[in-house]
Protein backbone atom coordinates (compact mmCIF):
# COMPACT_ATOMS: atom_id res chain seq x y z
CA UNK A 1 0.00 0.00 0.00
CA UNK A 2 1.30 3.46 -0.85
CA UNK A 3 0.86 6.94 0.49
CA UNK A 4 -0.94 9.77 -1.29
CA UNK A 5 0.07 13.42 -1.19
CA UNK A 6 -2.94 15.65 -0.70
CA UNK A 7 -4.02 19.04 0.52
CA UNK A 8 -6.37 19.75 3.41
CA UNK A 9 -9.63 18.93 1.64
CA UNK A 10 -9.14 15.17 1.95
CA UNK A 11 -10.07 13.10 5.02
CA UNK A 12 -7.43 12.26 7.62
CA UNK A 13 -6.68 8.69 6.62
CA UNK A 14 -3.47 6.86 7.43
CA UNK A 15 -2.56 6.61 3.72
CA UNK A 16 -3.05 10.32 2.97
CA UNK A 17 -0.16 12.65 3.74
CA UNK A 18 -1.63 16.12 4.08
CA UNK A 19 0.22 19.39 3.69
CA UNK A 20 1.78 20.76 6.87
CA UNK A 21 0.13 24.17 7.17
CA UNK A 22 2.71 25.75 9.50
CA UNK A 23 5.90 23.64 9.49
CA UNK A 24 8.10 24.08 12.56
CA UNK A 25 11.78 23.29 12.21
CA UNK A 26 14.04 22.74 9.21
CA UNK A 27 13.08 19.09 8.59
CA UNK A 28 9.35 19.81 8.51
CA UNK A 29 9.89 22.93 6.35
CA UNK A 30 11.96 20.91 3.86
CA UNK A 31 9.37 18.11 3.82
CA UNK A 32 6.53 20.61 3.30
CA UNK A 33 8.38 22.36 0.46
CA UNK A 34 9.14 19.11 -1.35
CA UNK A 35 5.65 17.76 -0.81
CA UNK A 36 4.15 20.96 -2.21
CA UNK A 37 6.44 20.80 -5.26
CA UNK A 38 5.42 17.20 -5.98
CA UNK A 39 1.74 17.96 -5.49
CA UNK A 40 1.94 20.92 -7.91
CA UNK A 41 3.68 18.77 -10.54
CA UNK A 42 0.92 16.16 -10.33
CA UNK A 43 -1.80 18.83 -10.50
CA UNK A 44 -0.19 20.41 -13.58
CA UNK A 45 0.16 17.05 -15.32
CA UNK A 46 -3.44 16.14 -14.52
CA UNK A 47 -4.58 19.57 -15.76
CA UNK A 48 -2.82 19.00 -19.08
CA UNK A 49 -4.56 15.64 -19.48
CA UNK A 50 -7.93 17.15 -18.52
CA UNK A 51 -7.53 19.87 -21.15
CA UNK A 52 -6.94 17.26 -23.88
CA UNK A 53 -9.28 14.43 -22.93
CA UNK A 54 -12.88 15.16 -21.92
CA UNK A 55 -13.34 11.72 -20.34
CA UNK A 56 -11.05 12.77 -17.47
CA UNK A 57 -13.01 15.96 -16.71
CA UNK A 58 -16.15 14.22 -15.49
CA UNK A 59 -16.87 12.32 -12.32
CA UNK A 60 -15.72 8.73 -12.12
CA UNK A 61 -17.12 7.55 -8.80
CA UNK A 62 -19.24 4.86 -10.43
CA UNK A 63 -16.35 3.41 -12.46
CA UNK A 64 -14.40 0.37 -11.39
CA UNK A 65 -10.81 0.95 -10.30
CA UNK A 66 -9.50 -1.12 -13.21
CA UNK A 67 -11.46 0.99 -15.71
CA UNK A 68 -10.10 4.23 -14.23
CA UNK A 69 -6.57 2.83 -14.40
CA UNK A 70 -7.02 1.81 -18.04
CA UNK A 71 -8.46 5.20 -19.02
CA UNK A 72 -5.63 7.12 -17.35
CA UNK A 73 -3.00 4.85 -18.89
CA UNK A 74 -4.51 5.27 -22.35
CA UNK A 75 -4.74 9.05 -22.00
CA UNK A 76 -1.11 9.26 -20.87
CA UNK A 77 0.00 7.11 -23.81
CA UNK A 78 -1.99 9.23 -26.27
CA UNK A 79 -0.60 12.43 -24.71
CA UNK A 80 2.95 11.13 -25.15
CA UNK A 81 2.19 10.17 -28.76
CA UNK A 82 0.87 13.70 -29.44
CA UNK A 83 3.97 15.27 -27.90
CA UNK A 84 6.25 13.02 -29.96
CA UNK A 85 4.31 13.77 -33.14
CA UNK A 86 4.44 17.55 -32.53
CA UNK A 87 8.16 17.32 -31.84
CA UNK A 88 8.60 15.68 -35.27
CA UNK A 89 6.70 18.53 -36.95
CA UNK A 90 9.23 21.07 -35.70
CA UNK A 91 12.27 18.94 -36.56
CA UNK A 92 14.34 19.97 -39.57
CA UNK A 93 13.62 18.04 -42.74
CA UNK A 94 16.44 15.72 -43.69
CA UNK A 95 16.50 14.23 -47.15
CA UNK A 96 18.48 11.01 -47.38
CA UNK A 97 19.29 11.63 -51.02
CA UNK A 98 22.20 13.90 -51.81
CA UNK A 99 21.34 16.89 -53.96
CA UNK A 100 22.99 16.78 -57.38
CA UNK A 101 25.81 19.23 -57.94
CA UNK A 102 25.10 21.47 -60.90
CA UNK A 103 27.95 23.13 -62.82
CA UNK A 104 26.97 26.46 -64.30
CA UNK A 105 29.13 28.33 -66.80
CA UNK A 106 28.46 31.93 -67.55
CA UNK A 107 29.59 33.82 -70.59
CA UNK A 108 29.29 37.53 -71.13
CA UNK A 109 28.29 38.33 -74.69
Amino acid sequence: MGYYLANGIYPKWSTIVQTISDPQGPKKRLFAARQEACRKDVERAFGVLQSKFAIIKGQCRSWKKEVMHDIMTECIIMHNMIIEDERDINAPIRDARAAPVVQVEMAII
